[in-house]
């Protein structure tokens, strides 16, 4: 009977952030709200309420959920190719798109204040990412909570100002960017 009803509690998460998501791209996350969210889910307010209090708290969630999504894709990885492909394709989320371009407010505490469950999730990825080429010799030694701190701050700040490097001073395009990742990750990593 419980694993009928985590399932079913699965599926009615993923559905709500689904619908979640399906809101903020189309109006953004100031312009969404749990009704709207609730409405296209299929499901009453309550239902959405007593998961979520509120609308950042849902966005949070789905943030969470999509980043997370993206960084399985390249779990396998070794820790500097895995880090370099999903800041690429962060970057071209449409809900990373969308909320940089309307709701960058939404990200300050996350780099200001506070590390989120995206942080932590991300963290654990890249810190088995690190252990793995420990383990295989690929990466130098060291501890892999500290490394893998310092490896998502540098892939993090590559996501979010990365693109206002582009132009007069050298780099080109976002491959020149994704390339000066790379170089700085390697020589940061490898033994």
């Amino acid at each position: 009977m419980t694993s009928i009803r985590h399932n079913a509690d699965a599926e009615r998460t993923d559905r709500v952030l689904d619908a979640a998501r399906e809101t903020v791209l189309a109006v953004g996350v100031r312009r969404t709200t749990l009704t709207d969210v609730a409405r296209r889910a299929g499901l009453s307010r309550m239902t959405i309420y007593r998961r979520w209090p509120d609308v950042r708290t849902l966005v949070a969630d789905l943030m969470t959920r999509e980043w997370v999504r993206v960084a399985d894709r390249f779990a396998t990885e070794d820790p500097v190719a895995s880090s370099v492909a999903v800041v690429r394709a962060l970057r071209d989320h449409p809900l990373w798109r969308k909320i940089v371009e309307v709701d960058p407010e939404l990200l300050l505490p996350y780099l200001l204040d506070r590390r989120g469950a995206s942080h932590e999730a991300m963290l654990t990825l890249v810190e088995a990412a690190i252990v793995r080429g420990q383990q295989g010799g690929s990466v130098r030694p060291g501890d892999p909570a500290r490394l893998s701190r310092a490896v998502l701050l540098t892939a993090q700040s590559f996501l979010i100002s990365g693109p206002t490097m582009l132009g007069p001073a050298g780099l080109d395009d976002l491959d020149d960017l994704d390339a000066e990742l790379t170089t700085l990750l390697e020589r940061y990593l490898r033994p």
